[in-house]
């Protein structure tokens, strides 16, 4: 979503009473003294108020409301809990050195959570043998069929830079399968995990897809850095490293203590670029002023947060929604996704899609092969950042041939090619971008390696009322001047500008 010297890598702490502008605030303190009650059992999230001290005297708080500490991150002051007590929240957030406490999920059933549309289609071996027929020299096989480099002009950047190896893009996402041939040369296996439980697992392939699970962080980690190899197809930026941090969880879901524990890995572990296509389970919109539902926007602020200090960019995806993030209401009708939801308004100024609406994170919507806004995109003037290739229907915007496919045609596991699309794949573009503006800048600070990608985009003006279907009716509402406005934010993002300022 690198400081100037070696201080990337330097340990930083971080306060642990940092909090959003419109703070959760301090929760009363008491001692907590509640038995532990026989319940389901579910993962918590608490939010301390001091140092490494406090951390550990809320632990034993912990423990006395019926919790087991799974792990805590002090340098954050996040600790992850699980618990059978149905009112360990309510008990554990009036102990002495609490902020905020919450529960992570109400009971996985459904995965909803990644933001991509639809079912991936793979490649087939004539599309292949096709792509490959009209391929240049300096182009891998499937180039040709990858509208979407040339449209941030990272075609052309590639004969300039391909990026630096010492960068690294980290995927926290389902997992990325470095086996892949157009991966494997570019992974970066000391900065991946499995982070799904709460607590990094560094055991060899734990951040791979298992077979079944979703290859929606293998596809992703291409459109950022397949290598350009004569094999395959190429990322925007195919020399950096990539990195997995496997954060959703075999049902399909992103839980609070696996993307805390993901920024917190991508932090420690030298990553310069995080990329996060998904929203943060069980709910699409969280409301500050929830009990519950407050203390995870706290807890992954305080985690983005860290990572920003330590150096890295975090990037992340808008949501295919088509609502707009910057409306005085939006229906919610999916929360909770891993029970039965509850339609509810939302006030989306307090009510936040996290990571992607937290201070500092970069956030994506996605066009299509003619440049317009996808049908599917959110949208937000003075939420959107930056816009990126993210695919269409071919019946909305039709790419020029080569290319038949409105998609984006990235990696899968098991060395396959196949089409993907949503803000999911227009997140990528843009981290690929930003590894190639740390590439050339090693050591800017994340705040100037943002400015450079929001001053390098093309800016896109809204252009006449937007009827992607063309019924007649408005479809969404764009607001801005051309320069910075809800479809595309400062722009779509350009290669090109990236390895030559």
């Amino acid at each position: 979503m690198a400081h100037l010297g070696s201080g990337r890598r330097r340990a930083l702490t971080l306060p642990v009473g940092l909090a959003l502008t419109a703070s959760l605030g301090f929760l009363p303190t008491g001692v907590a003294s509640a038995a532990p009650a026989d319940g389901p059992e579910l993962s918590y999230v608490v939010n301390t108020q001091g140092g490494p001290g406090t951390v550990k005297q809320v632990g034993k708080a912990v423990e006395r409301a019926g919790g087991t500490v799974v792990i805590a991150y002090d340098r954050i002051g996040v600790v992850v809990v699980h618990s059978k007590n149905p009112d360990f929240a309510k008990t554990v957030r009036k102990a002495r050195g609490v902020q905020s406490a919450g529960a992570t999920r109400t009971n996985p059933i459904v995965p909803q959570a990644t933001k991509d549309i639809g079912v991936d289609q793979p490649l087939t071996a004539a599309q292949k043998k096709a792509a490959a027929a009209r391929a240049t020299a300096d182009q891998d096989p499937m180039e040709p069929l990858q509208w979407d480099l040339p449209a941030i002009k990272a075609d052309q950047a590639h004969r300039k830079s391909l990026g630096s190896p010492k960068v690294t893009v980290a995927v926290i996402d389902t997992g990325v399968d470095d086996t892949h041939p157009d991966l494997a040369p570019n992974f970066d296996r000391a900065a991946s995990a499995n982070c799904v439980s709460g607590a990094p697992d560094t055991t060899e392939g734990a951040w791979r897809p298992k077979p079944g699970e979703s290859d929606h962080g293998t596809h992703v980690a291409g459109t950022i850095a397949a290598a350009k190899n004569g094999v395959g197809v190429t990322g925007v930026a195919p020399g950096v490293k990539v990195s997995g941090i496997k954060v959703g969880n075999p049902d399909g879901f992103f839980y609070t203590e696996a993307v805390v524990c993901g920024f917190v890995w991508a932090a420690e572990h030298g990553v310069d670029v995080t990329n996060n296509s998904y929203y943060t389970d069980p709910w699409m919109y969280n409301c500050k002023n929830d009990p519950d539902q407050g203390a995870l926007v706290e807890a992954v602020y305080r985690a983005t947060r860290y990572a920003e200090l330590r150096g890295a960019v975090n990037v992340a995806a808008a949501g295919n929604s088509a609502e707009d993030l910057a409306a005085d209401s939006i229906e919610d009708t999916t929360s909770p996704n891993d029970t039965t939801p509850g339609g509810r308004t939302v006030d989306p100024r307090q009510c936040l899609d996290i990571p992607t609406m937290l201070p500092g994170v970069v956030t994506v919507s996605a066009t299509g092969a003619k440049g317009l806004k996808a049908s599917y995109s959110n949208y937000g003037n003075g939420v959107i950042d930056v816009a990126a290739p993210g695919g269409d229907s071919t019946v909305y915007q039709t790419p020029e041939p080569p290319a038949t496919s409105g998609l984006i045609l990235s990696t899968l596991p098991g060395g396959r090619y196949g089409y993907k699309a949503g803000t999911s794949m227009a997140s990528p573009h843009v981290a690929g971008v930003v590894a190639l503006i740390r590439s050339r800048h090693p050591y800017a600070p994340p705040a100037a390696v943002k400015a450079l990608l929001t001053l390098e985009a093309d800016a896109k003006a809204c252009g006449a009322p937007y009827d992607i279907d063309g019924d007649g009716t408005v479809d969404a509402v764009c607001e801005g001047g051309k320069n910075r406005n809800g479809f595309y934010g400062a722009g779509v993002v350009d290669a090109l500008d990236a390895v030559r300022w």
